[in-house]
Order: C-alpha cells, then sequence, then structure tokens
C-alpha cells in the first residue's frame, strides 16, 4: 500500500467543499469534471434501463451491443473497427490502466510515463513493481514530447510505454509527426506494448484531428486503447469507459475484470449506448463552450504579474507558468485557496517536472473563470 500514491485534485475539491461549508464562497478550478449535464436522452435511457429490468449482472466484457456500437465509433473515427471481442467495457478509465499496469508491470521491468502526467500512471507503475521511467513534457514544444528522446529511454527493461493526447493536466497535443516518428521507432522494439489513453479525443481546438494510435496496423497488436464516456458526455459520475485490448492480452484482461468488478453496471451500459448511438450535438455544443472559455482564459492568465501561459490545444486544462511569482507550485496552490477562495491543483501533483505550474480546469462556468481571474489579481497583481 505504501507504493500507491493518489489524485490530489481529490484533495483539493474535499478542502474547497470544507471551505464552501463553512460558508466561503469557492471558485474551484481543481476538478477535471465538465460542469455541464448528462444530455437528456442519455439520462432517460439510463432511466428506461431501470425500468426495463437492467437489474442484473451482464458478460464481464460488457453487453455485447455495446461493444458493438463502440466498434462502430472508433471506425467512424479513427477509420479503423475493431473487433468488439477485444473491447473490454470497465466501470471507467482507472481500471483499463490498472489492468495493463497489473499485466506488464513486475519487479526488474520499466514502463514509461508522461511527466507532468496523470498521477495515476506512476502510482500504478510502482504498485506494479516496475520501475517509471518520465517522458520529458515540455512548454517549450507545446507539452508535447521529442519522438527520439523517447526511444532513446527504452531498454531490454522497457514493457510498456503510456502516452496521453490531449493531455491531462497540460492541455497539450502530440504533433501527428512525432507520432508518426514514434510509431516508426518501435518497429526495432517488437516486445514494447503501448497505452494510449485518448479520453479526451474529442475535445480538440483549431481544426486540428485527433491522431488515435489504432490508426497505425504496425502497432496495432501490443496497442491499448483507453477511452470511455465520462469527458465527452460529460458522465464522469456514471463510471463507463472502455479499452480496446492486442487479441494477446483480452483474455487476461477480461478475468482481472472477472476478479475485480465483476461487469460494469448493467443500466449505465444501456445509457452509455444511447451516448454513442444517438444525437451528438450536444458533444459539440459542449466544446465550442469550451474553446470560448479556453480564449477567455489564456489572455486574462497572461495578464497577471508573474504568470505566464500557452495557449490549451485540448482537453479544458490551461497548464501556465507561475515561476515569475517566486513562489513553488504548492505555495500558489495553497495561497489562491486560502486568500482568493479559488481552487487549483500544484502542478507537482502531476510529476516533478510539473514545479513551476499549476493546472486549471475550464470546465467552469464563464462567470466563475472571469470572477477567479479578478480574484487571482488581487492576489499577484496584473502585469
Amino acid at each position: 500500500m505504501s507504493r500507491l500514491g493518489t489524485e490530489t485534485a481529490f484533495d483539493v475539491l474535499a478542502r474547497a467543499q470544507k471551505m464552501q461549508a463553512e460558508g466561503r464562497a469557492v471558485i474551484n478550478l481543481g476538478i477535471g469534471s465538465p460542469d455541464f449535464r448528462t444530455p437528456d436522452n442519455i439520462v432517460e435511457a439510463g432511466v428506461k434501463a431501470l425500468r426495463d429490468g437492467y437489474h442484473f449482472y451482464t458478460p464481464a466484457k460488457g453487453l455485447p451491443e455495446l461493444r458493438a456500437a463502440v466498434a462502430n465509433d472508433i471506425g467512424a473515427r479513427h477509420g479503423v473497427i475493431p473487433d468488439p471481442d477485444q473491447i473490454l467495457i470497465v466501470p471507467g478509465g482507472k481500471p483499463t490502466m490498472f489492468f495493463a499496469m497489473l499485466m506488464l508491470g513486475q519487479e526488474g521491468t520499466e514502463i514509461m510515463y508522461p511527466d507532468p502526467g496523470f498521477p495515476i500512471y506512476r502510482s500504478m507503475i510502482e504498485f506494479s513493481g516496475a520501475s517509471p521511467v518520465p517522458i520529458e513534457l515540455e512548454e517549450a514544444s507545446g507539452f508535447g514530447f521529442d519522438a527520439e528522446a523517447v526511444l532513446s529511454k527504452i531498454t531490454a527493461r522497457t514493457r510498456l510505454i503510456i502516452l496521453n493526447s490531449p493531455a491531462n493536466p497540460t492541455g497539450g497535443v502530440v504533433d501527428r509527426e512525432q507520432i508518426d516518428r514514434l510509431v516508426a521507432g518501435l518497429e526495432d522494439h517488437p516486445d514494447v506494448y503501448l497505452l494510449s489513453d485518448e479520453i479526451y479525443s474529442r475535445i480538440i481546438y483549431d481544426g486540428r484531428s485527433h491522431a488515435s494510435l489504432i490508426g497505425y496496423e504496425s502497432i496495432r497488436d501490443r496497442l491499448i486503447l483507453l477511452d470511455g464516456w465520462s469527458k465527452t458526455y460529460s458522465m464522469t459520475g456514471w463510471r463507463l469507459g472502455w479499452g480496446v485490448w492486442p487479441r494477446s492480452l483480452i483474455a487476461g484482461a477480461e478475468r482481472l475484470q472477472i476478479n475485480s468488478t465483476s461487469c460494469a453496471s448493467a443500466p449505465v451500459q444501456m445509457a452509455g449506448l444511447e451516448a454513442l448511438t444517438g444525437p451528438q450535438d450536444r458533444v459539440g455544443e459542449m466544446v465550442a463552450s469550451f474553446d470560448e472559455r479556453r480564449r477567455y482564459l489564456h489572455p486574462a492568465l497572461n495578464d497577471i504579474a508573474g504568470i505566464t501561459c500557452q495557449l490549451p490545444a485540448g482537453a479544458f486544462y490551461a497548464f501556465p507558468n507561475i515561476t515569475g511569482t517566486g513562489l513553488s507550485s504548492q505555495e500558489v496552490e495553497s495561497r489562491l485557496l486560502g486568500d482568493a477562495a479559488v481552487a487549483v491543483v500544484s502542478g507537482t501533483s502531476f510529476g516533478a517536472l510539473g514545479e513551476g505550474f499549476i493546472r486549471i480546469s475550464y470546465a467552469a462556468s464563464m462567470d466563475d473563470l472571469v470572477e477567479a481571474v479578478s480574484r487571482m489579481r488581487e492576489v499577484f497583481g496584473s502585469s
């Protein structure tokens, strides 16, 4: 248990909620959850499923009709239709990560992961017994990576490489050119698996297209693709995700599901089916709202003394550089919450290379963002 980390955003949420209970008007920009309600058609599908008797276990892999819908959705968006038998429906995104680490990580092996990156990556790597090897994401490159630098870190002990684009916490999107070069280089390392976390794949801006790793045939037999419903359809509390697994690993993933959660919730799976097969207009509306907010937040953050910020290319996070304040990331997090009642997350919550940054979620109303920026200016002044 001592090897397990945590997700600090939930600690910030708890402190913010405690302050709210004490009467403080806290603006929470710390948690990565869309502020929109789940679309009504999806909610009604879940309610109908309960009324229709979806009260029991489903196959461990998930309902066949839902796995078929996931395969068709992947085909429509990425041009490749996977075999539904290689799809595992799970309660949220984390089980796919968890299962991958448990299968591929052990003492004496190495797993590469993005830094700054989602904190559960490193937590689960260390829990598995493997050694974590960071892939450095640098501000100068828009928080992308250099393919040659990644390839140079592969050793005989490397079992798995974790990629995340669009990314949490940086909002960065990896250039297709870098992915092309990485995939080409991986032909010399046929025993290295990949976990591509694409949970934000539909939240991308400025006309950019998402480069899914499933589109690369040469690595498809060792690729684990992670995606789901939480961010795209504002369904974080429903707990529903999917993984597309290589044929060599799907039986192991299914067995881990049976041993841990049995299956995802039956009525929630029916809601997920409606999400994929029903109207998609609300997705576009949500992304447009996120885009409006990021376009406000980007110049507004750059107008605060000691803070600079790149324009996020995807997801709904800004990752501003706060080194100009003269404070550490943790000090800025504490000061903004204590003095301004604005909850953000220290960049060090996402890895050692997050020092000098904070994560701001703009999955909040425009009114809240405007007020939060005003409070931040009161703390640090204008540039």
